[in-house]
Formats: C-alpha cells, structure tokens, sequence
C-alpha cells in the first residue's frame, strides 16, 4: 500500500510559527469557554496551557490579587530576577524582557545554584545547594522577581525569610514541580501575603515559570 506522508499536507498549505501559535490559542479559548480568570490573568494561564498542552492546569493556576500589577511594576523598573535553576535563567527571554525594560541583560537574572561557594556550603553541611543559593539572593529578593520552577527548599528558604526577616519580593512564581516538599512550600507561600503566582499541587516545572514571566511582559508592555 502506497502511502503519502502527511508532511506533504503541510509543505502544501505551511503555516509560519506566528500562524501555528495563533492558531494554539483560538484552540485553547474554543476548549475553555468558561475559565473564570480576569483578561490579564488568562493570559497568564493560556500561555501555561499553551506551553504544556495541559487543560487540566485550568483548575491548578492562583493569582494573588496583585500579583500581576506588582510583577508588571517591577519589570518596567528593571527589578533583579532570580531563578532557581539554570533552565530557567537559559529559558528567559532577554528580547521579551528589553521590550519592556531595555537595560535588561545577563547580568540582571541571576541563579546561584552552581556556585562554587554554594557547592560547598552545601557539601560541609549536608543540605541541599538550592538553599544555600536562595541564601546568596537574600540582597536581591526585597523587591526582586523570583522564579522556581524546580527546588521547592529555595521557595521554603524565601517563605523563612519572608516571616523571620520581613522581605517583600515583588513577585513569586511558585511552580517547583514532585513529590517532596512541594505541595507544603508552595501552600505556605500563599498564606504569607506577597505577590505571587502559582501552580497548587506537584504540578509546575522550568519551563512553566519561564512562560509565565514571558506572559507578564506582553501585559507590561
């Protein structure tokens, strides 16, 4: 039986990226109807759904209040950005961030979890490097944004310092993503009255932070 590949279908009616994405999000909005998120947060979570292909993201995604004007805000300031794994400082977008703040560059996001004086805080006493790196931010996370989309002890080492030491991030993106210490950091974040953005649950992951920080900075434009 002869058969013809469907890429033939493709290469005959080709469809550009920008169409393809397009495309993903009229799907998405005919298979939500109802959501029940205000405009600027659905734009949040359909990149979410996007990214993932997950609609079952649409009953996990919580806004704080002023999540997105705080988040917005410290972009357009040029706040420091720090990330809890190198995924996500490889995923962020410095073209997406200068459009809304043009002095950003490689130096603003930073993510501590390599470092060598972190490496061996952590060998000497058994814990885990993205605590000591959380540590290493303390100076940027006042007013800075946070993205963890992998070590759920960084998150509870911020939400410590969040009550024993009163620092105030502009906003958290709170997605680390398994089995261990996740559900219960990412629950205690959100009682602490910050600005924040999370995925309930075990869900999350690298690349769902970073496609939510990219979301906020079409709303900040």
């Amino acid at each position: 039986m002869t058969r013809t590949p469907l890429l033939h279908n493709l290469l005959a009616q080709p469809l550009s990226g920008e169409q393809i994405e397009e495309r993903s999000f009229a799907c998405i909005d005919q298979l939500t109807p109802e959501h029940g998120f205000l405009p600027d947060q659905w734009q949040v979570v359909r990149r979410l759904i996007h990214t993932t292909a997950d609609l079952g993201l649409l009953d996990l995604v919580s806004f704080s209040p002023d999540a997105l004007a705080s988040g917005s805000a410290a972009l357009r300031a040029g706040r420091p950005i720090f990330t809890d794994s190198n995924m996500i400082r490889s995923g962020l977008s410095l073209p997406r961030l200068r459009s809304v703040y043009p002095a950003y560059g490689p130096e603003s996001i930073s993510c501590h979890v390599a470092d060598t004086d972190v490496a061996e805080e952590a060998r000497q006493s058994g814990l885990l490097r993205s605590l000591f790196a959380m540590r290493k931010a303390r100076a940027m996370a006042d007013g800075g944004i946070l993205l963890f989309g992998n070590a759920p002890v960084a998150l509870l080492e911020l939400n410590r310092m969040i009550i024993e030491e009163g620092v105030r991030p502009a906003l958290v993106v709170a997605m680390p993503v398994g089995f261990v210490h996740v559900v219960e950091s990412k629950e205690e974040l959100m009682e602490l009255g910050v600005p924040f953005i999370a995925i309930t649950g075990r869900r999350g992951g690298s690349p769902l932070a970073v496609a939510t920080l990219h979301a906020i900075c079409s709303i900040a434009k």
